[in-house]
């Protein structure tokens, strides 16, 4: 198929609008807590709500190919914004539960049915460039949307004469300036459902290891092991993400005394920032060196500046706690390939095992406020040491079938 570069452009910036809508909880938890009067442990399930939904990753691939892509993209977007809307609309607890679900399915959903069309869309010589760079806009976005929160919050109510923050004025009640970003959110998914309805969709032949099949071909690969420990992987290291991108604001918040709506809100932003730079990085230290090698040393740097972030004092902080991005940037990738290169067929369902992991990212933050309640957010986020050792051990006893390419080993090969 000829390379269509609209629908590449498309692709991206679904990216790019997935994790705008998906990393904002992070820096604006302090606020939903000030505003809903919540305790920390009932502050976990807010992104309990939102990851759980992730369960659906199964299902969602086999609707995307009853119903094709276009359908399903539209689905999801509409659902996000509902979500988005009912929750801007009535900004209360209960209803931030329901619809931070709502956004979560629809997130789900799209993440199932983008990568396949980059595929078709790039060319399938193209796509290993094309995910990369699909990976710098989703890095854009969740370095982008902290700082967006932090303007609204800083100009909404404030005398600012710039027309969308005069017609945020009159939407958003004072005291809650936060709700600005869900209106935002609102606006975006509704553009995107017609920008999605606009646009002509190719035919997306899936590949056998981008199909899901249900069945005995399931129940076959719930009971390898193989299977189960790299699920336990995508789940540890999802919950990680969260665990430190939901809970570093609140942290600097309690301990140092931040302002989460200007230096917290920076501290994410910095987070996922520096989770963009590293994932450059360890590409480049993928073509030299074997990725469990690289997963071992990237983890050991992670858990030594989750240590001093925690226990430092808070000039150390703001940089150790936002460099636990920089690297985490490797894991979700080299675990990935790891699983995908240590069985050898029916990838698309294992994919799917893999990808419904990411309700890690539900039930990390929810144990740490759980957690907090006892024993405080800086011992309570300890438990990161847990997922992160065992993400240490994926480098470890992992035995992939085929090794990720290296220029030693392409030059071995060669002299065969």
């Amino acid at each position: 198929m000829k390379r269509n570069t609209l629908l590449v452009i498309l692709v991206l910036v679904i990216f790019f609008v997935i994790s705008f809508l998906t990393n904002i909880l992070g820096p604006i938890i302090p606020d939903l807590v000030d505003s809903f009067h919540l305790s920390i442990g009932l502050a976990g399930f807010l992104p309990f709500a939102f990851f759980v939904a992730y369960g659906v990753s199964i299902p969602a691939g086999i609707l995307v190919e009853k119903y094709r892509e276009k359908t399903m993209l539209i689905s999801a977007f509409l659902l996000a914004f509902l979500g988005s809307l009912l929750f801007a609309l009535v900004p209360q607890f209960s209803v931030a539960l329901g619809s931070l679900f709502a956004i979560g399915v629809g997130m789900a959903v799209l993440q199932v049915a983008i990568n396949p069309l980059l595929r078709v869309a790039g060319g399938e010589e193209h796509f290993a460039f094309n995910s990369v760079l699909a990976q710098l806009f989703s890095g854009a976005a969740s370095f982008l949307s902290p700082l967006l929160y932090s303007y609204f919050v800083q100009t909404i109510h404030k005398g600012d004469h710039a027309f969308w923050i005069q017609w945020l004025d009159k939407l958003v009640p004072t005291g809650v300036e936060w709700v600005s970003l869900y209106w935002v959110f609102a606006l975006t998914t509704l553009l995107m459902i017609g920008v999605v309805a606009l646009i002509r969709f190719p035919n997306v032949e899936l590949k056998a290891d981008e199909k899901v099949e249900v069945g005995g071909t399931l129940t076959m690969l719930l009971r390898e092991r193989t299977v189960l420990l790299y699920f336990a992987g995508i789940f540890a290291y999802v919950g990680t993400e969260q665990g430190i991108s939901n809970w570093i604001s609140k942290f600097l918040q309690l301990y140092h005394g931040v302002d989460p709506a200007t230096v917290g809100a920076k501290a994410v932003a910095y987070f996922w920032g520096l989770m963009t730079i590293g994932c450059i990085l360890g590409l480049i230290l993928l073509k030299v060196a074997d990725s469990r090698n690289v997963l071992r040393l990237f983890t050991l740097g992670a858990i030594l500046s989750l240590l001093i972030g925690l226990f430092g004092p808070k000039e150390w902080a703001l940089i150790a706690l936002p460099g636990t991005g920089f690297f985490a940037s490797v894991m979700w990738s080299i675990i990935f390939s790891l699983a995908l290169n240590s069985v050898p067929e029916h990838h698309g369902t294992f994919s799917g095992i893999l990808c419904t992991g990411i309700v890690g990212g539900a039930l990390v933050p929810l144990i740490i406020g759980g957690l907090a309640e006892w024993f405080g957010l800086r011992l309570a986020m300890l438990v990161m040491l847990l997922t992160l050792g065992y993400i240490f051990s994926i480098g470890v006893w992992a035995k992939p079938l085929i090794n990720n390419a290296t220029i030693k080993r392409k030059s071995e090969r060669a002299k065969e």
